[in-house]
């Protein structure tokens, strides 16, 4: 996905004047401008509630939110999964919170999928076909796919005609939707937040193997970060379903509540990249 950077600096409340301003980062989950506009009322809720300026920043590949981090001077982000299990090895991140999804589960999976025309029912009719992986990044999106073929001994380099990347799930779904590929990968959160609107993406595609679950997209802060700004982020973001605004909010988000989570709860993700031969402290994750 060749977009630029696109970044987006929150100032809501006119006259008001913040003691602290916290940078965060957002990976490209989907259209870098739908996820913006998602994170938008977020971003208000917490500067109202919590008095702390926030400047999102959304990166246009998952890859670059773990080099980018350090270098833009991040003071947290909410990482997918797998970005999140790599943020804790290589940049030592604390996961304070994570969403509860609007099916009551605070936690994904990866979906690999058809459409239902393409004569496609397992894993030996996708010999010689196209398949759309999202990012290397990505645990929906790559890793389990990855885990998933090496489980059969497959090498994608020559069971496949092509693959490439879409650089976003939603563009994942769409180019199977479309025909542009064949067999494609995500993570089904992004999978039902796109069938609401559209009923095509259940009438037409049929899954063929799902992951694991794994934490919803977490906020990670850095570690040095000010205990008492930690806290105050956290108390807010945990309490929005106990204010009518919060919940109002929390609505537009696609979210139910936030939950605490913790480094522990990435175990999952470390378990499906050792099936998928990747050592994450010294993974390449930039797409070729």
């Amino acid at each position: 996905m060749h977009i630029a950077i696109v970044s987006m600096m929150l100032f809501f409340l006119a006259g008001m004047s913040y003691a602290e301003e916290l940078t965060i980062g957002l990976i490209p989950e989907q259209n870098v401008f739908k996820q913006a506009q998602r994170y938008k009322l977020l971003g208000e809720y917490i500067e109202k509630k919590a008095g702390i300026k926030i400047k999102f920043t959304i990166l246009p590949r998952y890859g670059n939110i773990i080099d980018r981090f350090k270098v833009d001077k991040m003071d947290g982000a909410f990482f997918g999964s797998f970005t999140g299990a790599m943020a804790i090895e290589k940049l030592n991140v604390e996961p304070i919170v994570r969403p509860v999804n609007l099916d009551g589960t605070s936690t994904y999976k990866g979906y690999i999928f058809v459409r239902k025309d393409s004569g496609i029912k397992n894993i030996a009719d996708m010999k010689g076909k196209k398949i759309v992986f999202v990012e290397r990044a990505t645990t929906a999106g790559y890793v389990f796919p990855m885990a998933y073929f090496k489980k059969y001994g497959i090498n994608i380099d020559t069971y496949f005609k092509e693959y490439y990347f879409a650089g976003s799930h939603d563009a994942a779904i769409n180019a199977v939707l479309e025909g542009k590929a064949d067999v494609g990968c995500a993570k089904n959160s992004m999978f039902d937040r796109m069938a609401r609107s559209d009923p095509g993406v259940k009438n037409k595609l049929a899954i063929i193997a799902e992951s694991a679950e794994v934490p919803s997209n977490g906020l990670c802060v850095r570690k040095n970060l000010s205990a008492e700004i930690k806290k105050r982020l956290k108390d807010v973001l945990l309490g929005m379903d106990k204010d009518a605004e919060g919940r109002d909010v929390l609505k537009k988000f696609e979210a139910i509540r936030f939950i605490s989570t913790a480094k522990e709860d990435y175990k999952p993700v470390f378990d499906i990249a050792k099936s998928a031969g990747i050592n994450i402290k010294t993974y390449r994750y930039i797409n070729k």
